[in-house]
């Protein structure tokens, strides 16, 4: 399942990432999406885990606080979805 994750903090990298939602389960990947001529974030990043990791991963961490901002995690629409 891909889970977006949105209000990440600006310093936060890949494995961050991956660390913080390794917790619920293995993590197949982690990306934090960057601007790509400046390489900073853009704030906002996904992860994949399988279904049921990422269901708890889902619960456990919309509105963790993270460096004093709350993360906004959800299921991935994806483009193909809506």
């Amino acid at each position: 399942m891909d889970i977006y994750v949105g209000n990440i903090p600006w310093k936060v990298d890949d494995d961050e990432l991956k660390e913080l939602f390794s917790q619920y389960g293995e993590v197949e990947s982690a990306t934090v999406i960057k601007y790509k001529d400046t390489n900073r974030s853009k704030g906002f990043g996904f992860v994949e885990m399988d279904d049921e990791s990422a269901q708890k991963a889902i619960e456990a961490l919309e509105g963790f606080e993270m460096d004093g901002r709350p993360l906004k995690v959800n299921q991935s629409r994806g483009k193909d979805k809506d």
